[in-house]
């Protein structure tokens, strides 16, 4: 006969599964909904379309592909981690973010461009800060890696590799360079992007983004250990 206390945590985690699944999804679709409600067809005040070569455009394709990373880590630190703090705080993440992504997305579709940027060009839209790219964020950008903060293949599979508090230090240390990366492109898009709902949602994400990582910080320090360098 099974034991009740053995089948009770696993009907928990299995619970929390279905749970967490079912409310990002949910999420997902809000965002992608509030996204097409940028612009209404055939409403006279709605904006026009942004192009291709726009910070809108631009904004949108590469802080959706940055904050999918964020989901994919928080992800695993949800499903992963033993600490209901780290796991709460990983919820919390990809659940804002997937909202984001999806609402960034659904302008993309609306403004019939493509996810990505042709031809690989990430962050072409920030040239007025110094250049192209990489070199207008002033944070390091890892080989390979096509944005600041953006965790390397290597790294990811280090993380999934770790367990106990080692593993809820590399997640928070991560997840925290790659808030401090993903910095310099929200702030552009606040100061110029030319659509008030693009300019609102990059403020939002400072915002929020800047509390998360005033929390890693301190979950780290309370960890013994330290912000890795950027």
């Amino acid at each position: 006969m099974t034991d009740p206390s053995e089948t009770t945590p696993r009907r928990s985690n299995l619970a929390w599964a279905v749970v967490s699944t079912t409310a990002v999804l949910a999420i997902l679709l809000l965002g992608a909904a509030v996204g097409l409600l940028i612009k209404i067809p055939g409403s006279d005040s709605s904006p026009a379309a942004p192009g291709a070569d726009s910070v809108e455009v631009g904004f949108s394709q590469d802080m959706a592909m940055h904050h999918l990373q964020a989901v994919q880590m928080a992800n695993i630190a949800r499903d992963r981690s033993a600490d209901e703090k780290i796991r709460s705080f990983a919820f919390d993440v990809s659940s804002t973010q997937l909202e984001q992504v999806g609402r960034m997305k659904g302008w993309l579709m609306l403004w019939g461009q493509p996810e990505q940027p042709m031809a690989g060009k990430h962050m072409a839209w920030m040239a007025e800060d110094g250049g192209h790219g990489h070199g207008a964020t002033g944070a390091a950008v890892p080989s390979g890696n096509p944005m600041p903060g953006m965790a390397s293949s290597e790294e990811l599979a280090r993380l999934r590799s770790l367990s106990g508090v080692e593993f809820d230090v590399y997640f928070l240390q991560l997840m925290l360079r790659h808030h401090q990366g993903g910095t310099a492109m929200v702030q552009y898009a606040v100061d110029h992007a030319g659509q008030h709902a693009v300019r609102t949602l990059a403020e939002s994400m400072l915002k929020s983004q800047s509390s998360e990582s005033d929390l890693m910080r301190r979950l780290i320090s309370e960890r013994g250990a330290e912000p890795l360098a950027r």
